[in-house]
């Protein structure tokens, strides 16, 4: 009997994705995840009350339960790497590195050589280009040091494809999860819509996970006051907040890196709303506009970093004709947006959008997207100048255009 690892969170989406497999007559293992050791308000630890859930849910299906802590990993290879980008001034987003480092890394090789899995299963929307009976003849293979792979070698590439519920879709948290992982991977869920997910739940009597709310906050932290909780890790920074338009100081902040841009700026005495347009960390300055549709939000440019491939190589014609069309988004259920991808020498991709788009932030990932595959990501490092930029620079050289003449 195949022997798989379901991942548990204590919620409704992998409570019956566990539920599934054992209909499938698989041999199913609950665990759960510890990653972060936190009190909420009240006095009660969220993970242990999640930990409870999810116990229940294993019992009421009849299969073993684990809990493994990787609170020590979550904290130096997220919670870490968040800090350090807030302080640049860039925006992550840890969930997308939490699946990359625990999820699907820690946690698939504690399943495979400590509990001896055939395979792992999430309770993510997402699906794969391979049925489930090819996932349990996998076998692990290091992934190639260089850009590209030996030409040599034959592997046909496991793909990353979005679920049936195109509004569910979780493929964009997964977009950076290596190829050897997603080959041992089952998503139960690929092929349901949430309402149906939930209708099994409330039939197979999981009440006391579908009356919980939906978490939407960071990955494993929750949801909490931001600026007070990352000010609990990060020394205040205070500095002003200057209009874009003319200069003029609106007022006072805390710390840059507790802004992202295109969201309100709440600054006191200001009885209009001001939004956030950029940063300038190194004096401490977050820049304001009067408007949320303000042409220094938008842009239609942006380099990544070295795109991270699903396949492990860029798409093939990526790399014949060194630029490809393509869609991608930046943020979660966002629509998808038409672009052309050009590819550099060293990995990193420039990113060309049809139409300008607003509050693109430096640390964010671009994903991309063809056909209904997922095909990567790379971090956003760079972008190009904003639509308000460009329409200074014409004012600028309309004078002297007209002095000449």
């Amino acid at each position: 009997m195949r022997r798989v690892v379901c991942a548990m969170s204590g919620g409704v989406d992998s409570s019956v994705a566990a539920l599934l497999l054992k209909r499938r007559g698989y041999q199913v293992m609950g665990v759960f995840m510890k990653n972060w050791d936190s009190v909420d308000e009240h006095g009660i630890c969220t993970s242990d009350r999640d930990c409870d859930d999810a116990y229940k849910v294993c019992q009421k299906l009849d299969i073993p339960f684990h809990q493994v802590s990787y609170v020590k990993e979550y904290w130096h290879d997220v919670f870490s790497y968040l800090l350090n980008e807030y302080e640049k001034g860039r925006t992550p987003n840890p969930d997308i590195i939490c699946n990359k480092h625990l999820k699907f890394n820690y946690f698939i090789r504690y399943a495979l050589d400590k509990l001896g899995a055939d395979a792992i299963a999430t309770g993510h929307y997402a699906r794969t280009s391979q049925e489930d009976e090819e996932v349990f003849h996998q076998r692990h293979v290091e992934r190639p040091e260089g850009l590209f792979r030996n030409r040599f070698e034959v592997r046909n590439a496991v793909k990353l494809l979005q679920s049936a519920d195109h509004v569910k879709d979780q493929t964009f948290f997964l977009s950076q999860i290596s190829q050897d992982a997603l080959r041992r991977t089952i998503f139960p869920l690929g092929g349901l819509t949430k309402d149906f997910v939930k209708k099994m739940a409330a039939e197979a009597g999981f009440q006391h996970v579908l009356t919980k709310k939906e978490s939407m906050g960071i990955c494993f932290i929750g949801e909490r006051d931001f600026e007070n909780f990352i000010l609990e890790y990060l020394e205040p920074r205070p500095g002003k907040f200057i209009s874009i338009e003319d200069g003029k100081v609106m007022g006072s902040h805390r710390g840059w890196f507790l802004f992202t841009l295109g969201q309100r700026a709440r600054i006191g005495g200001q009885r209009d709303a001001w939004f956030v347009v950029d940063k300038d960390i190194s004096s401490g300055t977050v820049f304001v506009a009067p408007t949320t549709c303000h042409p220094a939000l938008y842009r239609e440019l942006l380099r990544t970093d070295r795109a991270h491939w699903i396949t492990e190589e860029p798409p093939e014609q990526l790399v014949r004709e060194k630029m490809m069309p393509c869609s991608f988004r930046f943020q979660h259920q966002m629509p998808l947006v038409p672009c052309m991808l050009t590819l550099n020498q060293d990995g990193t991709v420039w990113v060309t959008l049809e139409k300008p788009l607003r509050a693109m932030t430096l640390g964010q990932f671009a994903v991309f997207y063809k056909g209904g595959e997922c095909l990567g990501s790379g971090k956003i490092m760079r972008l190009g100048p904003s639509l308000y930029t460009l329409q200074q620079g014409q004012k600028r050289e309309q004078p002297a255009e007209a002095t000449t003449t």
